[in-house]
C-alpha cells in the first residue's frame, strides 16, 4: 500500500522545490492521488534527514532528467535503498555549455549581450518548445513506466522547474488534469523557498548586483509563457493533446486508462 505523505509540506534542508502533486483536479471531477507523484530539484545535496524522509515515501522510481554536465556540476543523487533510479536527460550537455559557463562567470557586459532585450526569456521559450517536440521518446518511456508499475514516482531535474516541470505537465495532461491547475502547480516553483540557488563565480559585490539578477531572472523564473509555449507546440505539431499522446508518445487508450488508475483517486 502506498504510504501517505504528511499533510504539511516538509522542509527539506538539501533538496529544493519538493512537492507532492496530489490533489490537482481533473476535467471530469477526479483528483490526483496523494503520495503517488512527486517533483523536486536534484537530490545530490540531500541530508541524512532528507534521505530518511524521501525513503519513507515508498518510492518505486526516481526519474532524473539532468544531463552529464548537470550531474558533474551538482553531483549524483543520494542513494535511496530499494528505489530504482532512471536517468533520462532531456537536454544535451553540449547544448548551451558555453552559455551556462557565461551565466556563471560572465561580466555585466557579456550578460547584457546574451540575456538582455528579451533574449533570456526567448531562450527559455525555445528550450520548452524543443523538449516537447524532440523528447517524445523519453516522455513516452516515463508514462509507460508509470502505467506499468513505477509508482510512487519522483521526477526531478536540477531546479525541478523546467525539464521536470514539462514532464510533470505532460503526465498531468495524460490523465486529464485541468489546464489551469497544471499551470498553477508549475508556478509554485517561484516560491522563495523553492527557487534554485543562483551560482555565480567572482566577487559577491559584482556577481550578484541588482542588474545581474534582473538579467538572470528569466532563466530561473517559472513563467506561464514558457509552459504556454510547450502547450502551443503540442497544438502546432500534433493538432491537440489527444493526437500528441497517441502519435507522439504512443499511448494507447488502454495505457492512458491505466495511467489514470495509477495516479487518480
Amino acid at each position: 500500500m502506498t504510504q501517505q505523505v504528511p499533510s504539511t509540506e516538509p522542509e527539506l534542508a538539501g533538496v529544493r522545490n519538493f512537492r507532492d502533486v496530489g490533489g490537482l483536479p481533473t476535467v471530469d471531477g477526479r483528483r490526483v492521488r496523494q503520495g503517488v507523484l512527486f517533483r523536486s530539484g536534484h537530490l545530490a545535496h540531500a541530508t541524512e534527514q532528507d534521505a530518511a524522509f524521501l525513503g519513507s515515501l515508498g518510492l518505486h522510481t526516481i526519474f532524473d532528467f539532468r544531463n552529464a554536465a548537470d550531474q558533474k556540476l551538482e553531483g549524483p543523487d543520494v542513494d535511496l535503498p530499494g528505489v530504482r533510479n532512471v536517468n533520462l536527460p532531456l537536454s544535451d550537455p553540449a547544448d548551451g555549455a558555453e552559455f551556462w559557463k557565461m551565466v556563471r562567470d560572465g561580466d555585466i557586459e557579456q550578460l547584457r549581450d546574451i540575456l538582455g532585450d528579451g533574449r533570456a526569456a526567448g531562450r527559455m521559450v525555445a528550450s520548452y518548445r524543443m523538449i516537447v517536440r524532440e523528447r517524445t521518446a523519453e516522455h513516452s518511456r516515463v508514462l509507460h513506466a508509470i502505467a506499468e508499475d513505477s509508482v510512487p514516482t519522483l521526477m526531478h531535474c536540477a531546479a525541478g522547474k523546467d525539464r521536470a516541470g514539462i514532464s510533470i505537465a505532460v503526465t498531468l495532461l495524460a490523465v486529464g488534469v485541468e489546464r489551469d491547475a497544471i499551470v498553477a502547480d508549475y508556478l509554485e516553483s517561484n516560491a522563495k523557498h523553492r527557487r534554485y540557488k543562483v551560482r555565480r563565480n567572482g566577487d559577491a559585490a559584482t556577481a550578484y548586483t541588482p542588474e545581474v539578477m534582473e538579467l538572470l531572472s528569466p532563466l530561473f523564473d517559472a513563467r506561464a509563457e514558457y509552459l504556454a509555449a510547450a502547450f502551443d507546440t503540442i497544438e502546432e505539431a500534433w493538432g491537440g493533446v489527444d493526437a500528441y499522446l497517441e502519435q507522439g508518445l504512443r499511448l494507447t487508450p488502454v495505457t492512458r486508462e491505466r495511467l489514470r488508475e495509477r495516479l487518480l483517486d
